[in-house]
């Protein structure tokens, strides 16, 4: 299992938006999430900053990323936050939600 942390901001004005949304997420974007092996997944606002949190139980995690891409009402549903969001100046090449290093856990 793998745990992620990432952030993104939204963009001024649009968080009341962003958090109605995630209030009714659509079934089959979270049939999705399930399928491509993520579980534990929360999203947190504090301002205009997100922080999200998820673990990857598969073997295959950019096979399972492209597959969630790929799913027509994964692609509408960010259709419709996407626009919301603009991703950090310091993210890596390729991210949109940047990646976070794990520095500490205990269970």
């Amino acid at each position: 299992m793998r745990r992620f942390g990432q952030m993104i901001r939204l963009k001024p004005g649009c968080e009341q938006d962003y958090i109605k949304y995630h209030a009714d997420v659509w079934p089959g974007v979270l049939t999705k999430i399930k399928e491509c092996n993520i579980s534990n997944y929360s999203i947190y606002v504090k301002g205009n900053t997100l922080f999200s949190y998820f673990e990857y139980t598969g073997d295959n995690f950019e096979g399972d990323m492209r597959t969630m891409a790929a799913d027509e009402e994964t692609q509408r549903w960010w259709d419709v936050v996407k626009p919301l969001m603009e991703p950090l100046e310091d993210r890596k090449e390729g991210e949109f939600w940047a990646d976070m290093q794990e520095i500490f856990h205990i269970d």
